[in-house]
């Protein structure tokens, strides 16, 4: 037992990423059925959608699972409403302010973690009263933090200023990868990338052949101007770049985005003109397997891993 197995009554410390188009009911269960900790992806639903693969995912585990929300998106007021109606036990909030609602869920006998890229917000985090901190480094994929600070030095600095517990995020993928983040002070490891490419994640077969073939060096953080997203390069991130030759607005970049981008890209599967989110992880994913496989496979590796570095 540590203190994020405890926090959440789970076997292994290992949280799955709540991941937009990818994390339905199938990957969250997947994921809490194997010991680990399964999130639905609330960021990519509307709220009825949410609704049932909360009840669907009640259905498909007896085991703790909860929601990820980004606190940005619209309908938020009624998302934490079907999450408290529906008994949710776990909520991690992400892409706004931790005081917002923490008191409210936490008041409904919520356990709250909130999704980080810095010290300074880890701290006003732990103040709103959350339970543990995500500390996602620069490596993640999809939506990331803007001081692009590196999760091997993100998780010691984050550790060194909060007491409530941590977990890492951002380039991890293998136990070995798990041993390190919990050798620099992370309880827990949080992977989105990994989970992407699973049978059970709910991303298009394209996007997933996509992301296992994608090699060093092929994902880039863009869009800073918006919202700074980690993207596959395709043809619509060259797009953007040619866009960036020519100095542009901010009201030219939006309208080059346009709506649904992520949705087509890695849901859809529309490898040409959608946006591919993922880490740059994923220049060590090399195969599609089920969840239950995935985990074991970093579990053990983690155990191997452990006892070599007791001999160093």
């Amino acid at each position: 037992m540590n203190r994020i197995t405890q926090l959440f009554n789970i076997q292994y410390p290992i949280i799955q990423g709540g991941m937009i188009w990818n994390s339905g009911y199938k990957l969250a269960s997947a994921v809490s059925n194997a010991g680990g900790l399964g999130l639905i992806g609330a960021g990519s639903m509307y709220p009825d959608v949410l609704r049932e693969h909360i009840q669907k995912c009640k259905k498909a585990t007896d085991k703790p699972f909860g929601v990820n929300v980004p606190m940005l998106y619209p309908n938020i007021e009624e998302i934490i409403q079907i999450i408290i109606e529906e008994g949710v036990k776990i909520v991690f909030t992400s892409a706004g302010n931790p005081k917002t609602w923490t008191s409210h869920l936490k008041a409904n006998g919520i356990t709250v973690v909130h999704v980080v890229s810095s010290s300074k917000f880890a701290l006003k985090a732990q103040e709103a009263g959350v339970d543990a901190v995500v500390a996602e480094g620069f490596e993640a994929g999809g939506h990331n933090g803007r001081e692009e600070t590196t999760t091997l030095t993100l998780i010691p600095m984050v550790k060194e200023n909060i007491s409530i517990p941590l977990i890492a995020a951002g380039g991890i993928a293998t136990g070995r990868g798990m041993l390190a983040a919990m050798v620099l002070g992370a309880d827990g490891v949080q992977m989105g990338s990994r989970f992407v490419a699973s049978t059970e994640s709910s991303a298009h077969d394209n996007f997933k052949k996509t992301v296992i073939e994608t090699g060093e060096g092929e994902t880039q953080l863009t869009l800073k101007e918006l919202a700074p997203v980690r993207l596959i390069k395709n043809k619509f991130y060259n797009d953007l770049q040619e866009l960036y030759a020519k100095c542009p607005t901010k009201e030219d970049l939006e309208t080059l985005l346009g709506k649904r981008r992520a949705k087509r890209g890695m849901f859809e599967g529309d490898l040409i003109e959608g946006e591919l989110e993922i880490g740059q992880i994923a220049g060590l994913i090399h195969d599609v397997k089920p969840v239950e496989t995935i985990i074991k496979e970093v579990i053990e590796e983690f155990e191997t891993v452990k006892k070599e570095a007791i001999s160093f």
